[in-house]
């Protein structure tokens, strides 16, 4: 058996205060729970490991601040919990690692079954030594003894510890990048507490496992948890930059698909889009004062047929050019070969009489001097009666067929 002497100790329990402070700091980001880091593999085992060193270190601290003032019976207490948060730290750690490695190979079902084993023991061997202090106890001074099966805990320890160390190494080692500093990163944290432990076994009032939790979670979260964050976030600003990118190339092909090659002005995908959004506000009862003028070249076949079909692109210029030089606030759209539409709303609206009246003057002086002609009809919006845009557009384009009509009958009399 070993002998430690008891007494004040209050700087031990400084140090464990002081690792709980810098642990909790330092993963704050890990351990608030309204932060989500699912896409950090292994994160909720880190989180509930990191909780599992924080309950040993204030266990810890508590055996300080217990055993220099000398209650005895909740020294005890803590002690028996002391071991037992240690042990759930060994346990919580090797459930990490066997997640981080992705394992489920004969080596993780040992491990996990070796773990079991280790959880019944050390509730056993604590219940037994209330009876039969074989691992440890305190006498009427105080003092603190330790018995053999203190060491053979944590000589399981050491060996649990010590086999996942070098298994997480080799494969670190045979990784390429930054998984293998990442593997590395774990496994000499195994290193580091295997060595903390055969130091507090003969170094029982000596903090060192504490020590070595703040040591090895500053190692974690260094270069696996901060660097799984920046790897995460170097992968997502290359994700947003391909995003960018596509939206732009989709934007540009949106705009090219919007705009009709040949005159310039909006194109019939544009208007199938319009007219949606139209449906949805007259659903919506959003329309006030909106007008649709619909327009329809004048001889264009015969053009084509006579002229060639480059007269007839001329032609089909020349004719929207007209249109929207006289419904200039007004959204253009080339529906089909020498279809457009105008859909007036604003000035256009208010003035819609005076611009039609205009236009069509103007065609008649183009149909009396040779010059392109368009027929046109307009119809308005009337909320009381137009459920649909489509309502509208109808009304207008057997207007504008009349007018079509009319300028053939023109044409004969001229």
């Amino acid at each position: 058996m070993y002998l430690f002497t008891g007494g004040a100790i209050m700087v031990y329990a400084s140090v464990a205060i002081v690792a709980f402070l810098v642990i909790v700091i330092i993963n704050y980001e890990v351990l608030n729970p309204k932060e989500d880091h699912r896409f950090i593999p292994a994160f909720k085992e880190y989180r509930r490991f990191l909780l599992g060193v924080l309950l040993f270190v204030v266990i810890d601290f508590l055996w300080g601040v217990l055993d220099a003032n000398e209650i005895m019976l909740w020294l005890y207490v803590d002690t028996v919990l002391y071991f037992l948060s240690m042990a759930l730290t060994v346990i919580l750690w090797t459930h990490y690692v066997i997640k981080v490695l992705e394992d489920k190979s004969w080596f993780a079902i040992l491990i996990h079954f070796m773990c079991q084993f280790y959880a019944v023991y050390i509730i056993c061997i604590l219940i037994f030594n209330f009876y039969k202090p074989v691992f440890f106890s305190y006498n009427k001074n105080n003092d603190f003894y330790g018995g053999m099966a203190r060491v053979v805990t944590y000589e399981i320890q050491i060996f649990i510890y010590l086999i996942i160390s070098v298994y997480t190494l080799i494969k670190g080692m045979s990784k390429k990048g930054r998984d293998g500093w990442r593997y590395l990163a774990v496994g000499s944290f195994g290193v580091e507490q295997l060595i903390c432990i055969g130091i507090q076994i003969y170094y029982w009032a000596v903090p060192v496992y504490s020590i070595g939790c703040l040591l090895g979670t500053c190692i974690l979260h260094t270069f696996v948890f901060e660097d799984r964050k920046m790897e995460y976030q170097d992968k997502l600003e290359k994700l947003l930059e391909i995003n960018k990118e596509q939206k732009e190339e989709l934007g540009s092909a949106k705009q090219a698909a919007y705009k009709d090659p040949l005159t310039g002005v909006k194109s019939k995908a544009a208007y199938i889009d319009v007219v949606e959004k139209i449906d949805q506000d007259i659903k919506d009862k959003k329309i006030t004062g909106m007008a649709v003028a619909v327009f329809d070249l004048n001889g264009l076949k015969k053009i084509n047929d006579t002229q060639g079909h480059e007269a007839g692109d001329i032609y089909i210029k020349n004719g929207c050019m007209a249109i929207c030089k006289k419904f200039a606030h007004s959204p253009v759209f080339r529906i089909g070969g020498d279809e457009f539409v105008a859909i007036l709303q604003g000035s256009d609206f208010e003035k819609r009489e005076e611009l039609l009246t205009t236009f069509e003057d103007e065609m008649e002086f183009n149909l009396r001097n040779g010059e392109v002609v368009v027929a046109s009809g307009l119809s308005i919006f009337e909320p009381d009666k137009d459920e649909t845009f489509s309502t509208v557009f109808e009304r207008a384009d057997k207007k504008m067929y009349e007018c079509k009509n009319m300028l053939k009958k023109e044409v004969v009399i001229y």
